[in-house]
């Protein structure tokens, strides 16, 4: 049973490992194509959920099928935090690659062999993101993500779209060797980089200023993917993709893996403890709430639709820092949890946006009067997903914002707390309008139906997906069950 369960972290990497090839190969036979990507990620899903159980009972499973350097293997581990992150990504991917054929065949799209082998691979390298159970191995995988982004970004070959490129491997690529000298160093200081809960770099004898050096070469090296201010600015360029790649950036892989690595870096090499003894916790706290308003304040400037949600990710996503940061476990599982709750609402409206793009070609906000009338499904999962992005009850948004509130009034964080409530009316302020505009005015005389139901559905089913988690967080899937797992500590 033992050597059954140390298979499964490695069979998790097998389906999108494989599909990238029979992708490639398929590419005179789109339908085949088509087929492989929607198979690999049905699979993959199944394997993660069938460790779901497994880890809740307290058992990892743990792989180790070879050494990166002498005394550093590859290491696969599947512990809570890494298992909701792996569930959520290969769940939306199933999702995501349904949208995808409908979006690209809708848009005429070229290059769709690439597209879709892009996709698979970004996928691959998320889920060995997620799964990585020391640094050597997070970093591995955290590169081939980079990598991988790239055609994705570029996927259209405009001007436009090659500049984006450049300017996002230039991030990307240099926040890569800042956290390749993190971990080095945290190596060297510690002698491993095992990930342990509650961190292991507290049992050091480095110095403060040593500490405090570190914890910013890992900031700089996950914060350019979590699109920290001022690190953010590849995050809007990238919109020139098409959406489905958007939705891919913000809700499934790229950017929630770097959240993802400051989860790993404040609960699993830091720990909460050193992290407030050092009080780097506090300032990372400030960058995350300063993130929070100053984004949401630039979404309200925003016209063009894909910009606007660029600007809104780049404020959620310090949710999760904000959480990680803080130090109590209900904030820490508040940050934990609201890698799905935002996952789902953004890519809904994500989603949306696409839909909209195809069906009329308009993608600014100003262009959306009396839309609703013409596309009501699609505006009120836009407009459902809007509201509980706020945070309002009783969607995903309000559990992980309601656990982030407690945890911030028990750490007296009174910046996070008002960031978090400025946040609530900020989002109202940017979403609402569209709402407005699109129901409540006269309608649009141009006659416009709805996208195709390869577009519909999955839009439907996550915005749908985000209020029952609201409603029952552990009904279906035990999302919340995991994210307090991961909060846990030692």
């Amino acid at each position: 049973m033992t050597d059954v369960l140390s298979m499964l972290p490695q069979l998790a990497l097998l389906p999108s490992a494989l599909a990238v090839p029979l992708i490639v190969f398929a590419r005179r036979r789109p339908v085949l194509r088509e087929t492989w990507s929607v198979v690999a990620a049905v699979m993959q899903t199944a394997i993660v959920a069938a460790m779901v159980p497994v880890v809740l009972s307290g058992v990892a499973p743990v792989s180790r099928p070879f050494a990166l350097a002498p005394g550093i293997p590859l290491e696969l581990r599947a512990d809570a935090a890494g298992i909701f992150f792996a569930l959520v990504a290969s769940g939306l991917w199933i999702l995501t690659t349904v949208y995808s054929i409908g979006y690209t065949r809708a848009e005429g799209e070229r290059r769709q062999t690439r597209y879709f082998a892009a996709f698979a691979l970004c996928l691959f390298a998320t889920v060995g993101i997620a799964l990585a159970g020391n640094l050597l191995t997070f970093y591995l995988f955290y590169e081939v993500l980079t990598v991988a982004g790239y055609p994705l970004v570029i996927h259209r070959e405009t001007p436009e779209a090659v500049r984006a490129g450049r300017i996002y491997l230039a991030y990307t690529l240099g926040a890569g060797v800042a956290l390749l000298g993190a971990v080095a160093w945290t190596v060297t200081l510690a002698g491993h980089g095992n990930f342990v809960a509650g961190g292991f770099l507290r049992t050091t004898a480095a110095s403060p200023a040593t500490l405090w050096t570190l914890c910013a070469l890992f900031v700089v090296g996950c914060g350019v993917k979590a699109a920290i201010v001022p690190l953010h600015t590849w995050l809007p360029l990238a919109m020139v993709a098409p959406t489905p790649v958007s939705a891919l950036l913000h809700a499934v892989a790229v950017v929630k893996a770097g959240v993802f690595g400051l989860v790993r870096v404040a609960g699993f090499v830091f720990g909460p403890d050193l992290l407030g003894d050092l009080g780097a916790g506090q300032a990372l706290a400030w960058l995350a709430a300063a993130t929070i308003v100053l984004a949401s304040l630039a979404a309200l400037a925003q016209d063009n639709l894909k910009r606007l949600l660029a600007f809104s990710t780049i404020g959620q996503l310090s949710y999760v820092v904000l959480g990680v940061a803080l130090g109590p476990r209900d904030a820490f599982t508040g940050g934990v949890m609201h890698m799905a709750s935002h996952a789902l609402m953004k890519i809904t409206l994500f989603f949306c946006a696409g839909a909209i793009m195809v069906t009329t070609h308009l993608d600014r906000v100003s262009q959306l009067t009396g839309i609703g009338r013409r596309m009501p499904i699609t505006m009120g999962a836009f407009a459902l997903a809007a509201f509980m992005l706020a945070g309002l009850p009783p969607g995903a948004g309000f559990v992980s914002k309601w656990l982030l509130l407690l945890g911030g009034l028990e750490a007296a964080a009174w910046s996070g707390v008002a960031a978090l409530l400025a946040s609530t009316l900020l989002n109202i302020a940017y979403f609402a309008p569209i709402v407005v505009r699109a129901w409540m005015s006269p309608a649009s005389p141009t006659a416009i139906t709805e996208a195709p139901a390869t577009m519909l559905v999955p839009l439907v089913l996550t915005a749908v997906a985000a209020l029952a988690i609201g409603l029952a967080p552990d009904a279906l899937v035990p999302l919340l069950s995991l994210a307090r797992a991961a909060g846990a500590g030692p």
